[in-house]
């Protein structure tokens, strides 16, 4: 195949960012993997739980990073420099704001999501200690998906890269040295994550003061309170902030059910969601280059540059994802066994191993689409495409679960991520129109 300007524009923008993504669900997979062998299943019960909250959490706040990926990538395709700056301004604001509010409401946060999982009693405790110690880093993990969100925007991988890389070896060399080496426990992993959190946002303010050297304009505080442009952020964050709820609310009610098949169900599906979190990240690598790319082709209303842009990008995650799942029907067994020693929890989840083995070529579509709906800030779409697929997949764990137990919850769960592709495929062409009339 020969490859054109726009793979290589691809493949230097995805690369560092594949690298960058893979790094964050190595942080879950090291947790897994320091309490997977303690004696007991409840330590990595707990931390899957625990963890899961903070997923949800954060994952419905990533509209700070994603939102602000699109408006930035439009700014620089616009070439207006001070614009670009303008939007983190804005997005590390809402970031602080957000963060100091979840301090606020940690403690019914906590209580609502423990009921809601409804983790066994010996689960539970450990649970709440890991939540009382994390949440304390808010603010900083809020404000570093603005940050992040900021570099892809400006196609500055590298630093997007080199802060991904710092906050997540930190907090691996801290996992294993405060549980293995000092004992901690569970709530020595909470504390390795927050002292990793608080002090990415230190080297990525500093990444942000160089590279806004580079830029034309300067930072004008004014411009961060704009009404319309303010009025515009909160009108995708609030559309990507309800697509965010709608997925999270498909992972937590998939543990929720898993717990209720016991610890050692809820144990081995945490273990299988912790791979595919790796595939997510290592696909989504494309579809950052797609909201990059595809949101400055946008910006500067070029339509062909934009189908290249999306074509590419397409075309190398669908190849990834293949590639992905042929190694995990080989490899699999093995990384199970890399990430718990507890045998029950070994046998059930290679038992479910072929769902998370074929999820990559199901759900490489979703991804790709959602990112040219952020790079473009087409935020309802999404929205409205993502609450669809969750009521399809309600029904379908009503209909799968009573027939086939936990593998028809992961059937249900595949289904639902084809059905997000398929309705964003049948939105795309809004896309390219919007494109053709420069609105």
């Amino acid at each position: 195949m020969k490859l054109t300007a726009w793979d290589h524009k691809t493949w230097r923008f995805a690369a560092p960012v594949i690298v960058s993504n893979v790094t964050v669900p190595l942080l879950g997979a090291v947790d897994m993997a320091v309490v997977g062998h303690l004696p007991e299943p409840r330590y990595l019960g707990s931390v899957a739980v625990a963890a899961l909250i903070f997923s949800i959490l954060y994952a419905t706040m990533n509209f700070l990073r994603m939102g602000t990926t699109g408006l930035t990538a439009q700014a620089v395709g616009a070439e207006d420099g001070s614009e670009v700056r303008a939007w983190l301004s804005r997005a590390a604001l809402i970031s602080i704001a957000i963060g100091l509010l979840l301090l606020i409401v940690q403690t019914p946060v906590s209580r609502l999501a423990l009921d809601l999982i409804a983790p066994s009693d010996a689960v539970r405790p450990l649970s709440e200690s890991y939540f009382a110690i994390r949440i304390w880093g808010a603010p900083a993990a809020l404000l570093n998906f603005a940050i992040l969100g900021w570099f892809f925007g400006i196609q500055n991988t590298r630093a997007a890269l080199i802060t991904q890389l710092f906050m997540n070896g930190v907090n691996i060399i801290l996992d294993v040295w405060f549980v293995m080496g000092l004992g901690w426990g569970v709530e020595g992993v909470a504390i390795a994550t927050l002292i990793s959190e608080v002090s990415a946002v230190g080297l990525g303010l500093w990444l942000v003061h160089l590279n806004s050297r580079t830029l034309s304009g300067s930072w004008q505080l004014g411009c961060a309170f704009d009404r319309h442009r303010l009025a515009a952020m909160f009108r995708v964050n609030r559309d990507i902030f309800l697509r965010s709820v709608c997925l999270q609310a498909s992972f937590a009610i998939f543990t929720s059910l898993g717990a209720r098949h016991g610890d050692v169900i809820l144990a081995a599906n945490a273990v299988l969601l912790n791979i595919e979190s790796f595939v997510a990240y290592g696909l989504d690598g494309f579809a950052n280059a797609a909201e990059s790319l595809a949101g400055e082709a946008y910006g500067a209303r070029n339509r062909a540059t934009f189908r290249a842009a999306v074509l590419a990008s397409s075309r190398w995650a669908v190849v990834m994802a293949a590639l992905i799942t042929l190694s995990l029907f080989v490899t699999g067994p093995y990384i199970i066994d890399a990430m718990t020693g507890v045998e029950a929890v070994r046998l059930a989840a290679r038992t479910y191993l072929p769902w998370a083995a074929i999820m990559p070529v199901v759900s490489v579509w979703c991804f790709q689409l959602d990112g040219i709906f952020i790079g473009t800030t087409h935020s309802a779409e999404m929205r409205n495409g993502m609450a669809l697929a969750l009521a399809l997949y309600i029904l379908m764990l009503y209909l799968l679960m009573p027939i086939w137990g936990n593998h028809g919850a992961w059937l249900a769960l595949a289904i639902f991520m084809a059905v997000r592709g398929v309705t964003l495929a049948i939105m795309y062409p809004r896309i390219e129109r919007a494109i053709m009339r420069g609105t």
